[in-house]
């Protein structure tokens, strides 16, 4: 059921100065996904349907990354959310940054939750926590708090006599008292949308920034003796906002934690989990074992009962169920069936269709081919633009000679066929089935069905040469 009377404003315009990164900072990846994602995600679960995401510096690429097309676009891609974006230009502080989605608003009579889009950690469960205390409440503005031991940099929550918060005061404005407040603001707020654009208007930039700042609304609403309410959160980890590579390396590691847990308690073996890096999104069957140093990325599936060995890394790739990944492997964007058998240090790059019971052994590089049931490519070999059939043999240090220089050319191979070791296919060739290819043979002509195809001079024989030649070894 889509909750219809809450809107959500995400803001993301910031330069991220911090970061010292050409990247908008909003899209710098934590677990594999723009940091971004993660609020989007939690306004999905809420099935909220009025999502405005306010953007800045370098707009067009966040709106892009998200899938969108531009000024007022909804984004139809990775995220398939209604969201709808504006554009804070200038960035005159995160008080301006909302009021450029007042138009889009105008008519709202509701409640609107403000999210930061450099706060990745933060869950649905927190979320539904802060609209349930502003409805119990009845509070005109609610926001998140947290207790932390360093509140360098952050805004503090200042209380009253009484314990009520009566403002937010930035840190570089904090006197020497108010600076030794622990307790900050996360930049998390639900208030009602007419306190909400009304108030914007009476916020000054009188401030070391000059800037609009958005928490100057709590001081607002108390000095009008409007219900302010506060959830302070006891982990302070999932409220971080994220403005130098330091703490993105520390949400990164907080991120891989919750997914590495939430595969064990399916049913995964994770040898170490501390060195297992999983994407978000990925997907791992129950009663798979993974090893030490796996890099798991992107949309990736791998299926039950399978192994991953020790430094693989497997990109945008799909593995069956009981299939083994050997040690130092590397797969991208490619499809593993079910109990096939890759490296160890094998090499899938893109398109490659590796199917039922196959085998690629170790210093094995496919592209862009396909590799039938139960065929067996063992050793030191090259295959690339192949269509392979089923049960065929592919021997040591075999070569599709896929490029003549300006395209790329087919090799296929029919079921049953038996290519010895030193082989090179010149493409465009085809071998036919149950076919037989000599050892140390250049294939350049299609070979029949049944037949044996050599390609190798006769072996002579020169008795005595070694001798005639005079380099024969002494005795020692």
């Amino acid at each position: 059921m889509a909750n219809k009377d809450i809107a959500v404003i995400i803001l993301a315009a910031g330069l991220g100065k911090r970061m010292k990164s050409d990247l908008p900072k909003v899209l710098h990846p934590v677990a594999g996904k723009p940091m971004l994602f993660y609020p989007i995600e939690v306004v999905k679960s809420l099935k909220i349907e009025k999502v405005i995401v306010v953007i800045g510096h370098k707009g067009e690429e966040v709106i892009e990354r998200l899938g969108g097309k531009g000024q007022g676009a909804r984004s139809k891609g990775e995220y398939k959310s209604q969201i709808q974006f504006v554009k804070q230009e200038p960035q005159l502080g995160t008080g301006h940054a909302v009021l450029c989605a007042e138009e889009s608003l105008k008519t709202w009579k509701g409640d609107i939750l403000i999210l930061s889009g450099d706060v990745p950690l933060i869950t649905r469960e927190t979320i539904l926590g802060l609209l349930d205390l502003h409805a119990k409440k009845k509070a005109t503005i609610s926001f998140i708090s947290a207790i932390v031991e360093n509140p360098a940099g952050y805004g503090r929550a200042v209380r009253n006599k009484g314990g009520s918060v009566v403002r937010v005061v930035e840190d570089k404005d904090a006197s020497q008292k108010e600076k030794a407040i622990n307790e900050i603001n996360t930049g998390i707020y639900c208030t009602s949308a007419q306190f909400l654009f009304s108030s914007l208007k009476k916020i000054k930039k009188e401030n070391v920034q000059g800037e609009y700042y958005l928490p100057d609304l709590i001081a607002i609403a108390a000095r009008e003796k409007k219900k302010v309410a506060c959830l302070t959160h006891i982990n302070p980890a999932e409220v971080m906002g994220i403005n130098n590579r330091i703490e993105l390396s520390e949400a990164n590691e907080e991120m891989r934690e919750r997914i590495n847990n939430e595969f064990m308690l399916a049913g995964v073996t994770l040898v170490d989990d501390e060195t297992a890096y999983i994407h978000k999104g990925v997907k791992i069957g129950r009663d798979t074992t993974i090893y030490p140093n796996v890099f798991l990325e992107g949309h990736t599936n791998i299926g039950e009962r399978c192994i991953i060995e020790e430094g693989c890394k497997i990109i945008n790739s799909s593995v069956g169920d009981g299939s083994v990944i050997k040690s130092h492997s590397v797969i991208e964007s490619s499809q593993i069936g079910k109990d096939a058998f890759i490296g160890p240090f094998a090499r899938l790059r893109p398109e490659s269709h590796i199917e039922d019971g196959a085998k690629i052994g170790n210093f094995v590089e496919v592209k862009k081919s396909t590799i039938g049931k139960g065929t067996k490519v063992n050793h030191l070999s090259y295959i690339g633009d192949a269509v392979i059939g089923k049960n065929v043999n592919i021997g040591a240090g075999t070569i599709t000679c896929n490029y003549d220089g300006i395209r790329k050319q087919q090799t296929i191979i029919e079921d049953g066929a038996f290519i010895g070791s030193d082989t090179q296919l010149v493409a465009p060739v085809r071998v036919g089935k149950d076919a037989y290819i000599g050892s140390g043979s250049t294939i350049t002509k299609d070979v029949p069905s049944g037949s044996l195809a050599l390609s190798r001079p006769e072996q002579r024989i020169v008795e005595g040469w070694v001798e005639k030649k005079g380099l024969k070894k002494r005795e020692r």
